[in-house]
């Protein structure tokens, strides 16, 4: 794949740890170190900011401006597009000492280690100032953000003299004159400013968008300390002149409030005025908490999240390393807090993509809550629901009926300027579709499927039923001038991935209906008036359905990626120069679209989201003709390869691309991880050992499992929620130990009770109806290495 690791930070099962700064990497550890909440997020960023290369980035999820799209002369190509804003740096600080401001790119530092500790949620930093009058001072930084207070967040600031004393000048602060990195702009106009009762505080608004962001914070001290008020355009800070006793710690402890208000009013002075009052309520009942009650309580939250759902390797300490930040990360980036939330391709980390969900969302990131949080799960789908009424406004974009979810977007809208994208693809809409099914079988929640999940079903089969066409003799139907998940062959016709996801959409609509006819006639007569829904549109989506062209050559037991794709040029992929990755940059855009090379699995991808489907020698006879014509410019591509290799019995192969999984950003593999972490790819390596090494399947009839110890590995461990239990498997050479508990349903399961009766599992082919308790199985196999 020609991917070669960037090892920089220090192997630990629980932290992430630099020792030693290097402003060459600041970008890049910037990202690693991120924290969020789901609400907000931040990147790791020096608070007392710095000259070396550095994206300040503090966002707020959902928070966006918009802008016009240039040159769009045609129909169907959007004319605005939105994106996620740079917002409020609530960590300003500068420091100074004897005249001399310090910045980790030009003072003397030394033993400078940072560190950030999965178990209980922190970000800190360590290290020793020797100023320029050769006196030393050890300064500590510390960060967390509330995961459940999620407005909250927590910073503290110390400063110990060693053999020196005198006045140190600390200034803390709220600044919004943040630039976007990329748009090279700030967005954001000041409402108003005020400092009271120890406290400063800023309320902004994003320049079109009208969104507005209150910031404040209170401190407290460990010394006699004065504040004094320091005024700028959309900024607040308070100085303070803390003085130094040799061989102490003088600290300053700040307790930060952020309050979004996303939705732009008609009367903007008055609602300004009620987000102002409300806000600044919120924050002096803050100033009544205490800063070590805040940090005890996100400890808590994160300490029950690790019980629950850690993964444990015994052998592998790059990768046990690797798969707790995966699964910290997925946590801080979305827990289903906010259905008016999604998960964008960078998470919280980045302004890289514009902070856009695509639909990765529903195929790689839904499983880890579905499996870990059913609430969360359900969330990302009413996200969709929510935004139906956009997506059906695509579609009449596209002269299409029903409702085309956009390729990428913040707010529902299409947000994507690449015609070749935004309006050809139509995974989002089959991904809504598959996420729904994928859901209601493993939840059981059918009140939701035969609600919101039916609506949305019956506007995506609808635009589908549009977009498709009948072909000339009228013997199949499907989509032409269309484009799959590999994006490097556009405007085919009849991509198998976009007809086998169709087809599937409109069987699983018509079954619902079918379902929802005659067990609940009462709703299915409510979906009818509501969508407008008539005999003849069923009637048409079984004909399709049954129709739908699907390129198959039972010869070779080969799916056709599309119609001529088996007649392109063939292109050896491991003949291209390592340096002209990424082909992006490197090669005429029409370059990439003249041979057969694919950016990432298409056939492969249905064959993994639908593999009970499919016997074994289909899915490695396409295995071994697409794999090697693949190049992996996906970050999600080597995920799904390795799960279909371990399946396969292709052990060596699969955890050769397990490698860059869950290591793709601590390691920088792919050398763009300063711009974000590669949160959806993330959210694969989790299923890289869950469903890869773990086996587990649930696209059957019952949830099943066959798990295998990787080479090198002694033993692994792994936790799922099924059906309201805890399961929790341990799989060592010679057996699984399977132990079945009791849901926590406030963690894990949102409304859903945990059931009376056993929990069916199909494990190593042989099925089991668990009670809580635990089990011993023998591996088959000789440890099925």
């Amino acid at each position: 794949m020609g991917k070669i690791a960037d090892r920089y930070f220090k192997l630990d099962p629980w932290k992430i740890i630099e020792e030693g700064w290097s402003a060459a990497r600041n970008l890049v550890s910037e990202s690693v170190f991120s924290l969020g909440n789901e609400y907000m997020g931040v990147r790791g960023y020096f608070e007392e900011s710095t000259t070396a290369p550095s994206l300040q980035g503090s966002y707020f999820n959902g928070v966006y401006e918009e802008a016009p799209v240039k040159d769009t002369a045609y129909k169907g190509i959007i004319t605005k597009t939105h994106f996620m804003v740079n917002a409020a740096d609530w960590l300003y600080t500068r420091i100074s000492y004897e005249g001399e401001q310090f910045d980790m790119n030009t003072s003397t530092v030394k033993n400078f280690r940072r560190v950030l500790d999965m178990k209980v949620g922190t970000l800190s930093r360590e290290l020793d100032w020797i100023t320029r009058g050769g006196k030393t001072l050890h300064l500590s930084f510390l960060r967390f953000l509330d995961m459940e207070e999620s407005e909250q967040g927590f910073q503290r600031i110390g400063v110990t003299p060693a053999g020196c004393s005198g006045t140190v000048r600390i200034v803390c602060g709220i600044d919004f004159n943040a630039i976007h990195a990329g748009r090279k702009t700030c967005f954001w106009t000041e409402i108003r400013h005020a400092f009271f009762d120890s406290a400063a505080a800023v309320l902004a608004r994003t320049l079109t968008t009208g969104q507005r962001v209150f910031s404040g914070f209170s401190w407290y001290s460990n010394r006699d300390v004065a504040a004094e008020p320091l005024n700028r355009d959309k900024f607040a800070a308070l100085v303070f002149d803390v003085p130094l006793i040799d061989g102490e710690e003088s600290f300053i402890e700040k307790k930060v409030l952020n309050v979004v208000e996303k939705n732009p009013a008609a009367n903007a002075e008055s609602a300004d005025t009620a987000v102002w009052e409300s806000s600044v309520s919120k924050l002096k009942e803050l100033r009544k908490r205490l800063f070590s009650d805040a940090a005890a309580q996100t400890e808590r939250w994160w300490r029950q999240m690790w019980e629950n759902f850690d993964i444990k390797i015994t052998g592998d300490e790059p990768n046990q390393q690797g798969i707790r930040f995966c699964i910290f990360q997925m946590q801080q980036t979305y827990h289903g807090q906010n259905p008016a939330n999604n998960i964008g391709a960078k998470g919280l980390t980045g302004e890289a993509y514009n902070g856009h969900a695509f639909w990765d969302t529903e195929t790689c990131c839904l499983p880890f809550y579905l499996f870990t949080n059913l609430k969360a799960a359900k969330n990302l789908l009413e996200f969709r629901y929510g935004t139906l009424d956009r997506a059906k406004d695509r579609a009449a974009q596209l002269d299409c009926a029903g409702a085309c979810y956009p390729v990428a977007t913040l707010n529902g809208a299409e947000a994507c300027d690449l015609w070749q994208h935004a309006s050809i693809q139509f995974q989002p809409s089959t991904g809504v579709a598959y996420g729904i099914a994928h859901y209601v079988k493993i939840s059981g929640d059918t009140d939701f499927l035969y609600g919101d999940g039916a609506e949305m079903l019956v506007q995506i089969s609808r635009f589908l039923l549009s977009r498709g066409a009948w072909n000339q003799d009228k013997s199949g139907f499907g989509f032409y001038a269309v484009m799959g998940p590999d994006e490097f062959h556009m405007m085919v016709s009849n991509n198998c991935y976009t007809n086998i996801m169709a087809k599937k959409t409109f069987e699983y609509t018509l079954d619902t209906l079918a379902h929802m006819r005659e067990r609940f006639p009462d709703r299915y007569e409510t979906l009818v008036m509501k969508t407008d829904l008539r005999e003849a549109e069923l009637y048409e989506l079984s004909r399709c359905a049954e129709k739908m062209i699907v390129p198959y050559h039972a010869e070779t037991k080969l799916f056709e990626q599309h119609e001529g794709y088996f007649t392109l040029p063939h292109i050896a992929v491991n003949s291209i120069p390592v340096e002209d990755f990424p082909l992006y940059y490197h090669w005429s855009y029409d370059r990439i679209y003249r041979t057969d090379m694919i950016k990432q699995p298409d056939v492969l991808m249905f064959l993994f989201l639908y593999g009970s489907e499919f016997p074994a020698d289909v899915k490695r006879a396409n295995y071994e003709f697409y794999e090697p014509r693949t190049i992996h410019e996906s970050s999600l591509s080597p995920s799904i390869h390795s799960i279909l290799a371990a399946e396969l019995g292709k052990r060596a192969e699969a955890f050769k691309f397990f490698e860059f999984a869950t290591r793709m950003d601590l390691d920088n593999y792919n050398r763009n991880t300063g711009e974000g972490l590669h949160t959806t790819s993330i959210a694969a390596a989790w299923m890289n050992i869950v469903y890869g090494f773990g086996g587990l399947r649930s696209d059957g009839d019952v949830l099943s499992c066959a798990p295998f110890v990787p080479s090198g590995w002694t033993e692994y461990e792994f936790g799922i929620v099924y059906r309201g239990a805890k399961l929790r498997f341990s799989v060592t050479r010679e057996d699984l130990f399977l132990t079945v508990s009791c849901g926590d349903t406030a963690l894990c399961a949102g409304s859903f009770s945990v059931p009376a009766e056993p929990v069916p599992v199909e494990i190593y082919g042989t099925r089991y109806d668990l009670l809580p308790g635990a089990v011993r199985i023998s591996v088959p196999c000789g440890g099925r290495q």
